[in-house]
C-alpha cells in the first residue's frame, strides 16, 4: 500500500531534506521514525528537496509498506519517534499511481524578511534579516517581472542539476507587515536556491542600488555570475504543494499558508 504524509518542520538544525551519510537530515529523521512503526526500513519520496536551514509548513511525502497500521499510527505513532522540530500533520492512503513529486503541479514558498537596524533575537533562525530601510513600492514593482514563464538561469545555483532552467511562475508578490516583508512565490517547480537568489536581487532593488527593471535585465541576461549573492536560508518556508483533487489530499496543501508573526 502507498501512504502520503503532510509534514511541517523547522529546518534550522538539519542539513536539508535529502538523506545524507551523516543521518542529520529531515528525511533521515522521518525514515527512522517510520521504520519504528513499520518494523522494516522505509524510503520516502518528497514533493521538493529543501536546503540546509530551510523550513516547511506543508511538505508532502509518500512511502510504500506491506504492513497494516491504523492511520493514527502514521501520525501520532511516528511523531512519538520524531524530534520535536519535525511533525506529521496528516496521513492518508493514496492510489498506487500517486507520487509526491511527479503528481504535484505547483509548489509555493514564502520568504520572511525582518527589516530593522538590529536583527531579531527570537527570529534569528526563522527569518532573514536586512539592516537598511527597504522601499516596498520598488520591490512590489520589481517582483512582477518574475511572473510568467521565464528562463531563470540568473537565479539558479551553479550546482543545480535541473534539466531546464525554464519555470512558470504563477505567483510572485511581496507584502509588508510592520517590520517584516513577506515574499510569496508559486511555480510549477523551482530551481536550486532560486527563491533565495530572487529575494537577494529584490533586496538590491529595495535598498536603492538598482531600479525595479533590474529584475527584468537579470532574466534577459540569464547569467548567475552577474546576479546578487544568495540570501540567507533562515526565512525560507515551503508553504504548499498543489495536487489535483482526484488524489483526495487535504486542500490545505493547495494554499499558501500564512506565517504568524
Amino acid at each position: 500500500m502507498k501512504i502520503a504524509l503532510g509534514l511541517s518542520y523547522d529546518g534550522a538544525r538539519y542539513f536539508g531534506w535529502q538523506s545524507q551519510p551523516s543521518g542529520a537530515t529531515v528525511q533521515d529523521a522521518l525514515e527512522r521514525a517510520l521504520a519504528c512503526i513499520a518494523q522494516h526500513p522505509i524510503r520516502v519520496h518528497a514533493a521538493g528537496r529543501t536546503d540546509t536551514g530551510v523550513h516547511a509548513l506543508a511538505q508532502v511525502v509518500h512511502f510504500e509498506t506491506g504492513v497494516h497500521r491504523p492511520i493514527s499510527a502514521w501520525i501520532r505513532g511516528v511523531n512519538a519517534h520524531l524530534p520535536a522540530t519535525v511533525r506529521v500533520e496528516w496521513a492518508q492512503l493514496v492510489d498506487q499511481e500517486f507520487h509526491a513529486r511527479f503528481s504535484a503541479f505547483s509548489r509555493s514558498y514564502q520568504y520572511l524578511l525582518y527589516n530593522a537596524p538590529v536583527a531579531s533575537a527570537l527570529m534569528a533562525e526563522r527569518a532573514g534579516w536586512f539592516h537598511l530601510p527597504l522601499d516596498f513600492a520598488a520591490m512590489a514593482q520589481a517582483v512582477t517581472y518574475l511572473q510568467g514563464e521565464h528562463d531563470f538561469s540568473a537565479f539558479r545555483a551553479s550546482e543545480c542539476q535541473a534539466k531546464s532552467p525554464v519555470r512558470h511562475m504563477q505567483k510572485a508578490e511581496v507584502i509588508q507587515v510592520d517590520r517584516y516583508f513577506i515574499f510569496n512565490f508559486t511555480a510549477n517547480a523551482f530551481l536550486q536556491h532560486q527563491v533565495r537568489n530572487m529575494v537577494g536581487a529584490l533586496i538590491y532593488v529595495g535598498k536603492g542600488t538598482c531600479s525595479p527593471g533590474y529584475i527584468h535585465t537579470l532574466l534577459q541576461l540569464k547569467d548567475r555570475t552577474v546576479s546578487p549573492p544568495t540570501f540567507s536560508p533562515a526565512g525560507l518556508y515551503l508553504t504548499g504543494v498543489g495536487y489535483e483533487a482526484k488524489w483526495g489530499l487535504p486542500q490545505s496543501n493547495n494554499q499558501t499558508l500564512k506565517i504568524i508573526i
